[in-house]
Protein backbone atom coordinates (compact mmCIF):
# COMPACT_ATOMS: atom_id res chain seq x y z
CA UNK A 1 0.00 0.00 0.00
CA UNK A 2 1.18 3.07 -1.09
CA UNK A 3 0.87 6.95 0.69
CA UNK A 4 -1.73 7.20 -1.95
CA UNK A 5 -3.76 4.34 -0.47
CA UNK A 6 -4.11 2.54 -3.95
CA UNK A 7 -1.79 -0.37 -5.09
CA UNK A 8 1.08 0.42 -7.83
CA UNK A 9 0.32 4.44 -7.44
CA UNK A 10 3.35 6.43 -7.24
CA UNK A 11 4.64 7.22 -3.78
CA UNK A 12 4.29 10.49 -2.55
CA UNK A 13 4.87 11.98 0.60
CA UNK A 14 1.91 11.45 2.77
CA UNK A 15 0.35 14.87 4.73
CA UNK A 16 -0.80 15.11 8.05
CA UNK A 17 -4.03 14.10 8.04
CA UNK A 18 -3.21 11.09 6.64
CA UNK A 19 -0.79 9.86 9.31
CA UNK A 20 -3.65 11.33 11.85
CA UNK A 21 -6.35 8.93 10.39
CA UNK A 22 -3.76 5.41 9.89
CA UNK A 23 -3.43 6.17 13.60
CA UNK A 24 -6.47 7.50 15.11
CA UNK A 25 -5.52 10.53 16.41
CA UNK A 26 -5.89 13.89 15.71
CA UNK A 27 -4.23 16.32 13.03
CA UNK A 28 -3.54 18.98 15.23
CA UNK A 29 -1.53 16.19 17.51
CA UNK A 30 0.25 15.16 14.80
CA UNK A 31 1.61 18.27 13.59
CA UNK A 32 2.45 19.15 17.26
CA UNK A 33 4.79 16.35 17.74
CA UNK A 34 6.27 16.50 14.07
CA UNK A 35 6.86 20.34 14.21
CA UNK A 36 8.30 20.25 17.17
CA UNK A 37 5.70 22.46 19.02
CA UNK A 38 6.23 22.92 22.74
CA UNK A 39 2.85 21.64 23.34
CA UNK A 40 4.11 18.41 22.29
CA UNK A 41 5.49 17.95 25.85
CA UNK A 42 1.75 16.55 27.50
CA UNK A 43 1.68 13.68 24.46
CA UNK A 44 3.04 10.66 25.97
CA UNK A 45 6.39 9.31 24.89
CA UNK A 46 4.83 6.16 23.21
CA UNK A 47 2.54 8.19 21.43
CA UNK A 48 5.05 10.66 19.49
CA UNK A 49 7.03 7.44 19.15
CA UNK A 50 3.85 6.05 16.74
CA UNK A 51 3.88 9.60 15.38
CA UNK A 52 7.34 9.67 14.16
CA UNK A 53 7.72 6.40 13.45
CA UNK A 54 4.37 6.54 11.06
CA UNK A 55 6.10 9.96 9.77
CA UNK A 56 9.33 7.88 8.74
CA UNK A 57 7.04 5.09 6.88
CA UNK A 58 4.72 7.26 4.64
CA UNK A 59 7.66 9.34 3.76
CA UNK A 60 6.31 12.55 5.28
CA UNK A 61 7.97 15.67 4.58
CA UNK A 62 6.77 19.03 6.10
CA UNK A 63 5.93 21.83 3.76
CA UNK A 64 8.55 24.08 4.65
CA UNK A 65 7.59 26.79 2.87
CA UNK A 66 3.93 27.27 3.57
CA UNK A 67 4.62 26.64 7.45
CA UNK A 68 7.11 29.36 7.63
CA UNK A 69 4.31 31.52 5.36
CA UNK A 70 1.88 30.87 8.46
CA UNK A 71 4.29 32.24 10.36
CA UNK A 72 4.83 35.27 8.86
CA UNK A 73 8.87 34.36 6.99
CA UNK A 74 10.15 32.13 4.13
CA UNK A 75 13.39 32.45 6.47
CA UNK A 76 14.79 33.03 3.02
CA UNK A 77 16.89 36.28 1.99
CA UNK A 78 18.12 37.52 -2.02
CA UNK A 79 21.37 38.64 -1.94
CA UNK A 80 22.86 40.73 -4.78
CA UNK A 81 26.42 41.34 -6.05
CA UNK A 82 28.36 42.54 -9.22
CA UNK A 83 30.03 39.29 -9.72
CA UNK A 84 31.46 36.44 -7.57
CA UNK A 85 35.25 36.60 -7.95
CA UNK A 86 38.24 37.04 -5.45
CA UNK A 87 38.17 40.60 -3.84
CA UNK A 88 35.70 42.54 -2.44
CA UNK A 89 32.21 41.28 -3.10
CA UNK A 90 33.00 37.98 -2.28
CA UNK A 91 34.30 38.55 1.03
CA UNK A 92 31.79 40.24 2.05
CA UNK A 93 29.27 37.63 0.60
CA UNK A 94 31.37 35.62 3.36
CA UNK A 95 30.19 36.72 5.64
CA UNK A 96 26.88 37.34 4.42
CA UNK A 97 26.41 33.78 4.61
CA UNK A 98 27.98 32.94 7.87
CA UNK A 99 25.26 35.44 9.38
CA UNK A 100 22.19 34.20 7.89
CA UNK A 101 23.63 30.13 8.51
CA UNK A 102 23.63 31.27 11.99
CA UNK A 103 20.43 32.94 11.80
CA UNK A 104 18.83 29.58 10.23
CA UNK A 105 18.29 31.54 6.49
CA UNK A 106 19.42 30.55 3.41
CA UNK A 107 19.73 32.96 0.32
CA UNK A 108 18.77 33.19 -3.39
CA UNK A 109 22.22 35.05 -5.41
CA UNK A 110 21.95 36.98 -8.31
CA UNK A 111 25.40 38.32 -10.12
CA UNK A 112 24.10 41.18 -12.13
CA UNK A 113 27.81 42.30 -13.41
CA UNK A 114 26.26 45.92 -13.60
CA UNK A 115 23.47 45.97 -15.79
CA UNK A 116 20.43 47.49 -14.02
CA UNK A 117 17.41 45.32 -16.11
CA UNK A 118 19.38 42.48 -14.37
CA UNK A 119 19.13 43.90 -11.09
CA UNK A 120 15.56 45.18 -11.80
CA UNK A 121 14.30 41.41 -12.82
CA UNK A 122 16.51 40.09 -9.36
CA UNK A 123 14.15 42.60 -6.98
CA UNK A 124 11.30 41.45 -8.81
CA UNK A 125 12.05 37.84 -8.52
CA UNK A 126 13.17 38.20 -4.76
CA UNK A 127 9.44 39.83 -4.03
CA UNK A 128 7.63 36.64 -6.17
CA UNK A 129 9.76 34.36 -4.04
CA UNK A 130 8.74 35.42 -0.71
CA UNK A 131 12.04 36.59 0.53
CA UNK A 132 12.53 38.15 4.12
CA UNK A 133 14.53 40.93 3.21
CA UNK A 134 17.62 41.44 0.49
CA UNK A 135 21.48 42.36 1.23
CA UNK A 136 22.45 44.53 -1.75
CA UNK A 137 26.41 44.28 -1.77
CA UNK A 138 28.16 46.96 -4.05
CA UNK A 139 24.82 47.58 -6.36
CA UNK A 140 22.47 50.50 -7.54
CA UNK A 141 19.28 50.01 -6.79
CA UNK A 142 17.07 52.18 -8.92
CA UNK A 143 13.66 51.29 -6.63
CA UNK A 144 13.31 49.85 -3.16
CA UNK A 145 10.86 47.49 -2.64
CA UNK A 146 8.88 47.54 0.25
CA UNK A 147 11.36 44.24 1.49
CA UNK A 148 13.48 45.35 4.03
CA UNK A 149 16.60 46.31 2.51
CA UNK A 150 20.52 46.47 4.11
CA UNK A 151 23.17 47.48 1.21
CA UNK A 152 26.97 47.54 1.44
CA UNK A 153 28.94 50.42 0.17
CA UNK A 154 26.00 51.53 -1.73
CA UNK A 155 25.83 55.36 -3.16
CA UNK A 156 21.87 56.16 -2.98
CA UNK A 157 20.68 56.52 0.13
CA UNK A 158 17.14 55.53 -0.08
CA UNK A 159 14.19 56.02 2.35
CA UNK A 160 14.03 52.45 4.58
CA UNK A 161 17.62 51.36 4.00
CA UNK A 162 20.48 51.02 6.15
CA UNK A 163 23.95 51.27 3.98
CA UNK A 164 27.19 49.85 5.48
CA UNK A 165 29.76 51.74 4.67
CA UNK A 166 33.54 52.46 5.23
CA UNK A 167 35.06 55.61 7.00
CA UNK A 168 36.92 56.46 3.04
CA UNK A 169 38.43 59.27 4.85
CA UNK A 170 40.09 57.77 7.64
CA UNK A 171 41.08 54.96 4.47
CA UNK A 172 42.88 57.52 2.96
CA UNK A 173 44.38 58.96 5.91
CA UNK A 174 45.98 56.08 6.91
CA UNK A 175 47.62 55.31 3.25
CA UNK A 176 49.04 59.05 2.58
CA UNK A 177 49.87 59.64 5.67
CA UNK A 178 51.77 56.09 5.50
CA UNK A 179 53.75 56.97 2.14
CA UNK A 180 54.13 60.95 3.02
CA UNK A 181 55.59 59.89 6.36
CA UNK A 182 58.19 57.66 4.05
CA UNK A 183 59.50 60.58 2.38
CA UNK A 184 56.95 59.96 -0.59
CA UNK A 185 55.65 63.43 -2.62
CA UNK A 186 55.30 62.56 -5.89
CA UNK A 187 52.45 59.92 -5.87
CA UNK A 188 50.45 58.17 -8.48
CA UNK A 189 46.89 57.17 -8.14
CA UNK A 190 44.65 54.23 -9.89
CA UNK A 191 40.82 55.51 -9.60
CA UNK A 192 37.80 52.81 -9.83
CA UNK A 193 35.71 51.99 -12.70
CA UNK A 194 32.90 54.68 -12.88
CA UNK A 195 30.65 52.10 -11.91
CA UNK A 196 31.67 51.53 -8.55
CA UNK A 197 30.03 52.59 -5.57
CA UNK A 198 33.35 53.34 -3.61
CA UNK A 199 35.50 55.14 -6.76
CA UNK A 200 34.07 58.64 -6.08
CA UNK A 201 33.92 59.01 -2.17
CA UNK A 202 36.53 57.51 -1.97
CA UNK A 203 38.97 59.58 -4.62
CA UNK A 204 37.63 62.50 -3.08
CA UNK A 205 38.65 61.03 0.69
CA UNK A 206 42.25 60.83 -1.24
CA UNK A 207 41.72 64.38 -2.29
CA UNK A 208 41.43 65.65 0.99
CA UNK A 209 44.30 63.51 2.65
CA UNK A 210 46.51 64.44 -0.24
CA UNK A 211 45.76 68.56 0.63
CA UNK A 212 45.74 67.75 3.98
CA UNK A 213 49.71 66.03 4.09
CA UNK A 214 50.80 69.01 1.77
CA UNK A 215 51.31 66.93 -1.44
CA UNK A 216 50.04 67.93 -5.04
CA UNK A 217 47.70 65.08 -7.00
CA UNK A 218 49.02 65.78 -10.76
CA UNK A 219 46.14 65.26 -12.74
CA UNK A 220 49.17 62.89 -15.40
CA UNK A 221 49.62 60.77 -12.66
CA UNK A 222 45.40 59.75 -11.79
CA UNK A 223 44.26 56.33 -14.02
CA UNK A 224 41.13 55.20 -13.98
CA UNK A 225 40.61 51.40 -14.45
CA UNK A 226 38.44 50.58 -17.23
CA UNK A 227 36.49 47.84 -17.90
CA UNK A 228 34.28 45.33 -15.71
CA UNK A 229 36.50 42.93 -16.04
CA UNK A 230 37.40 41.53 -11.93
CA UNK A 231 41.14 39.97 -13.23
CA UNK A 232 44.57 41.92 -12.48
CA UNK A 233 44.39 43.29 -16.00
CA UNK A 234 42.61 46.53 -15.45
CA UNK A 235 45.18 47.35 -12.77
CA UNK A 236 48.08 46.20 -15.41
CA UNK A 237 46.99 48.63 -18.20
CA UNK A 238 45.97 51.60 -15.67
CA UNK A 239 49.84 51.09 -14.41
CA UNK A 240 51.52 51.12 -18.39
CA UNK A 241 49.53 54.29 -18.77
CA UNK A 242 50.83 55.87 -15.93
CA UNK A 243 53.96 54.85 -16.98
CA UNK A 244 53.12 56.25 -20.60
CA UNK A 245 52.58 59.82 -19.29
CA UNK A 246 56.45 60.33 -18.86
CA UNK A 247 55.54 62.18 -15.26
CA UNK A 248 58.02 59.99 -12.41
CA UNK A 249 56.07 58.70 -9.41
CA UNK A 250 57.72 56.95 -6.31
CA UNK A 251 54.46 55.79 -4.92
CA UNK A 252 51.35 54.12 -6.34
CA UNK A 253 48.23 54.07 -4.79
CA UNK A 254 45.42 52.07 -5.96
CA UNK A 255 41.68 51.52 -5.91
CA UNK A 256 42.08 47.93 -4.85
CA UNK A 257 44.27 45.00 -4.27
CA UNK A 258 43.55 43.05 -7.30
CA UNK A 259 44.52 46.14 -9.45
CA UNK A 260 47.83 46.73 -7.48
CA UNK A 261 48.87 43.25 -8.22
CA UNK A 262 48.66 43.65 -12.20
CA UNK A 263 50.09 47.38 -11.31
CA UNK A 264 53.08 45.49 -9.74
CA UNK A 265 53.59 43.76 -13.12
CA UNK A 266 53.47 46.47 -15.35
CA UNK A 267 56.10 47.75 -13.23
CA UNK A 268 58.62 45.11 -13.34
CA UNK A 269 57.81 44.82 -16.97
CA UNK A 270 58.74 48.41 -17.38
CA UNK A 271 62.18 47.30 -15.18
CA UNK A 272 61.40 49.09 -11.91
CA UNK A 273 61.24 47.12 -8.88
CA UNK A 274 58.91 47.15 -6.11
CA UNK A 275 58.82 48.69 -3.80
CA UNK A 276 63.07 50.10 -4.34
CA UNK A 277 61.64 52.21 -7.33
CA UNK A 278 58.36 52.47 -6.74
CA UNK A 279 55.89 51.75 -3.21
CA UNK A 280 52.31 49.97 -4.03
CA UNK A 281 49.85 50.03 -1.72
CA UNK A 282 46.78 48.28 -2.38
CA UNK A 283 42.89 48.67 -0.76
CA UNK A 284 40.91 45.71 0.50
CA UNK A 285 43.50 43.56 2.32
CA UNK A 286 41.85 40.20 -0.02
CA UNK A 287 43.49 36.73 1.32
CA UNK A 288 46.35 36.76 -1.37
CA UNK A 289 47.36 40.12 -0.42
CA UNK A 290 49.95 38.62 2.20
CA UNK A 291 51.05 36.28 -0.07
CA UNK A 292 52.40 38.17 -3.09
CA UNK A 293 55.53 38.94 -3.30
CA UNK A 294 56.50 41.44 -2.09
CA UNK A 295 53.66 41.11 0.84
CA UNK A 296 51.35 43.91 -0.43
CA UNK A 297 50.79 46.93 2.02
CA UNK A 298 47.18 47.61 2.05
CA UNK A 299 44.12 49.67 3.87
CA UNK A 300 42.08 46.67 5.31
CA UNK A 301 38.42 46.57 4.71
CA UNK A 302 37.01 44.46 7.26
CA UNK A 303 34.80 42.89 4.55
CA UNK A 304 33.78 39.73 6.01
CA UNK A 305 32.53 41.67 9.41
CA UNK A 306 31.05 43.64 7.15
CA UNK A 307 28.72 40.98 5.34
CA UNK A 308 28.13 39.67 8.80
CA UNK A 309 27.04 42.97 10.11
CA UNK A 310 24.65 43.36 7.23
CA UNK A 311 23.22 39.97 7.72
CA UNK A 312 22.64 40.74 11.31
CA UNK A 313 21.19 43.77 10.52
CA UNK A 314 18.78 42.21 8.12
CA UNK A 315 17.95 39.84 10.16
CA UNK A 316 17.20 41.98 13.22
CA UNK A 317 15.18 44.38 10.57
CA UNK A 318 12.63 41.85 9.54
CA UNK A 319 11.99 40.84 13.59
CA UNK A 320 11.36 44.35 13.93
CA UNK A 321 7.66 46.13 13.90
CA UNK A 322 7.17 48.01 10.34
CA UNK A 323 7.52 50.98 12.29
CA UNK A 324 10.35 50.53 14.23
CA UNK A 325 12.97 53.24 12.61
CA UNK A 326 16.02 51.84 10.61
CA UNK A 327 19.33 53.60 10.64
CA UNK A 328 20.09 55.21 8.05
CA UNK A 329 24.11 54.39 7.80
CA UNK A 330 26.70 52.54 9.79
CA UNK A 331 30.16 53.48 9.73
CA UNK A 332 32.69 51.40 9.76
CA UNK A 333 36.72 52.09 10.39
CA UNK A 334 39.72 50.20 8.42
CA UNK A 335 43.10 49.34 9.33
CA UNK A 336 46.16 49.89 7.91
CA UNK A 337 48.33 46.79 6.68
CA UNK A 338 52.12 46.98 6.16
CA UNK A 339 54.43 44.57 4.62
CA UNK A 340 57.08 44.67 2.10
CA UNK A 341 55.47 46.46 -0.89
CA UNK A 342 56.24 50.37 0.63
CA UNK A 343 59.61 51.74 1.41
CA UNK A 344 61.39 55.39 1.66
CA UNK A 345 62.05 56.47 -1.45
CA UNK A 346 65.69 56.14 -2.69
CA UNK A 347 67.75 59.21 -3.06
CA UNK A 348 67.88 61.50 -5.97
CA UNK A 349 70.98 61.17 -7.67
CA UNK A 350 72.15 64.64 -7.87
CA UNK A 351 73.53 65.64 -11.57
Amino acid sequence: MTATGKPGAPKRPASLQMIADHLGLSAAAVSRVLNGAPAAKSIPKPTQDRILAAAKQFNYRPNVLARSLRRGHSMTVGVLLPEVSEGYATLVLAGVEQALLQAGYVFYLVSHHHQAERVENAQTMFVERFVDGIVAIDTVLARHTELPTITVSCPDEQEGMTNIVLNHRRAAELAIDHLSGLGHREIAFIKGQAFSSDTEPRWQAIRHAASRAGITVDPLLVASLEGDSPTHEPGYFAAQRLLASGSSFTALFTFNDVSAIGAIRALREAGLRVPQDVSVVGFDDVQSAAFQNPGLTTVRQPLKTMGMLAAETLVQRIAAPPEHPAPKQLVIDPEFVVRESTCPPAPRRKT
